[in-house]
């Protein structure tokens, strides 16, 4: 039975949002999950089967780049579900795009999905955290917010930005002690895409731990969540031990 508030999971996909949700709701968090609405279903059968596991879970579809829905969605959370403990920012946007075919529209949607949401998501978690004087706020990042890559401009940009935003916020929110931390996932995650389009590969991967497990990232967001004050970790790299960085 869920008795330790609300942890809401933005990008909740097949994979690392759904590896993060689970483990919040294993530690008796409500996991309140969102995806656009053209993924409603999916994020049903999420949510339902977080139940089925004895967790708390509700699936709450929206537009995470629409402010007022944002704003909506924490009041929503706040008045149904219970004070907001935890809020994760979990949106990709990967996208690989020469510079001379990224056009206005790319790098506007990839911005908006990948940086934007997550400022919409950090500002109106602070609204409601700062005044408790409790919370945390945390953010996935990837290789391209620390070094942008050949074709991947627009999503270099948009992670760049997350992350300073991140370093932003807990350097203001710290001393009103709420914990703000980026997480650097530098390499490949055993998900639906990499199992895909590398499919001759995979297997190999996982039997060397060259790739990382959701589930693994997951425990480490509980962990940074869990962390005492007095040693609060505010970026956090993580990587298979066989990457190359």
């Amino acid at each position: 039975m869920a008795d330790q508030g609300a942890c809401l999971v933005i990008g909740a996909g097949d994979d690392t949002g759904a590896a993060i949700a689970r483990a919040f709701a294993r530690e008796g968090y409500t996991a309140c999950i969102t995806r656009r609405p053209r993924h409603a279903d999916a994020l049903e059968a999420l949510a339902g089967s977080i139940r089925d596991e004895g967790g708390a879970a509700r699936a709450f579809p929206s537009d995470a780049r629409e402010e007022e829905a944002m704003a909506a969605l924490i009041d929503t959370i706040e008045d149904e579900v219970g004070p907001l403990e935890v809020a994760v920012f979990n949106i990709g946007a990967n996208v690989h795009f020469p510079i001379r075919e990224t056009t206005a529209r790319v790098y506007r949607k990839v911005w908006e999905m990948a940086a934007f949401a997550g400022f919409l998501m950090g500002r109106e978690a602070a609204r409601v955290m700062v005044p408790r004087g409790r919370g945390t706020i945390l953010f996935t990042g990837a290789t391209a917010s620390v070094r942008g890559q050949a074709g991947f401009s627009a999503f270099s940009g948009a992670k760049h930005a997350v992350r300073a935003l991140a370093q932003s916020m807990a350097r203001e929110l710290g001393p009103a002690n709420i914990h703000v931390a980026h997480v650097v996932v530098d390499g490949a995650i055993d998900s639906n895409f990499i199992r895909e389009t590398f499919s001759d590969h995979v297997d190999e991967m996982r039997a060397r731990d060259g790739i990382l497990s959701p589930e693994e990232i997951a425990k480490n967001y509980v962990w940074l969540h869990k962390q005492q004050r007095s040693a609060w970790t505010h970026e956090l790299d993580l990587r298979p031990w066989a990457e190359k960085w």
